[in-house]
């Protein structure tokens, strides 16, 4: 489950140690250490990171087709975290040390920066292959955050971009070797951890607040 830790300004979400899914009480975890982290004042930044071979696979399936009379609590407790971290009021940096696929990647696109490993591991989004569509809220997260041109390839394609591939792609912001991933994370965190406040949030909230009208729609999450 993921954990909540502290370097200086910086706080640092583990995500944890296998797939990373997004079961119910995974994306509780995630809110709780937010609500814990959003307690603290002063200056303050967010890393996000994962340790072993996924940072995270996504949905949770297997407890979804087991519970499919909770599928729209679900999509929308997913979308909720999506909007959370799209507009939270300070800088958040997702560390892609593995594998970031389907709604993982979402989820990474939802930080301000995103670094990835070079030299091993894909971000992908997958769901034209396994014949699931993105709702409004997924199409509008991804399409505000990529150009068109890399947008319509991840979206239609299924491409996997390794790390090199997501930075020339405009996916992360940057690829570094796996031994600086981390420390490289928190070197940027920090040095935005000044910009921590309401204003950020509400510069956050007004620049994306059509997809954050269509994550926040929990009426019809799906379209």
């Amino acid at each position: 489950m993921p954990t909540l830790d502290r370097h200086d300004a910086v706080f640092v979400l583990d995500l944890g140690d296998g797939e990373n899914r997004f079961h119910p009480e995974w994306i509780a975890s995630v809110d709780a250490a937010l609500d814990e982290m959003e307690k603290s004042e002063g200056p303050r930044a967010l890393v996000t990171a994962a340790t072993g071979k996924f940072y995270s696979n996504g949905l949770d399936l297997e407890w979804l087709a087991a519970h499919g009379d909770e599928h729209l609590d679900y999509v929308n407790s997913v979308h909720g975290l999506f909007a959370r971290f799209l507009s939270l009021p300070l800088i958040t940096v997702a560390a892609l040390q593995g594998h970031t696929f389907a709604a993982g990647a979402m989820f990474s696109l939802a930080h301000d920066f995103r670094l990835m490993r070079a030299d091993r591991g894909f971000w992908c989004l997958p769901e034209a292959e396994i014949n699931i569509p993105f709702t409004p809220g997924m199409s509008a997260l991804i399409q505000s955050r990529l150009t068109p041109q890399t947008a319509h390839q991840a979206m239609v394609s299924a491409r996997r971009f390794g790390g090199r591939e997501a930075a020339a792609a405009g996916i992360v912001d940057q690829a570094v070797d796996e031994g600086a991933l981390r420390t490289t994370a928190l070197e940027l965190a920090q040095a935005h951890a000044s910009k921590a406040g309401d204003s950020l949030g509400t510069i956050k909230t007004r620049m994306y607040a059509p997809v954050l009208t269509k994550l926040r729609d929990t009426t019809n999450p799906l379209g």
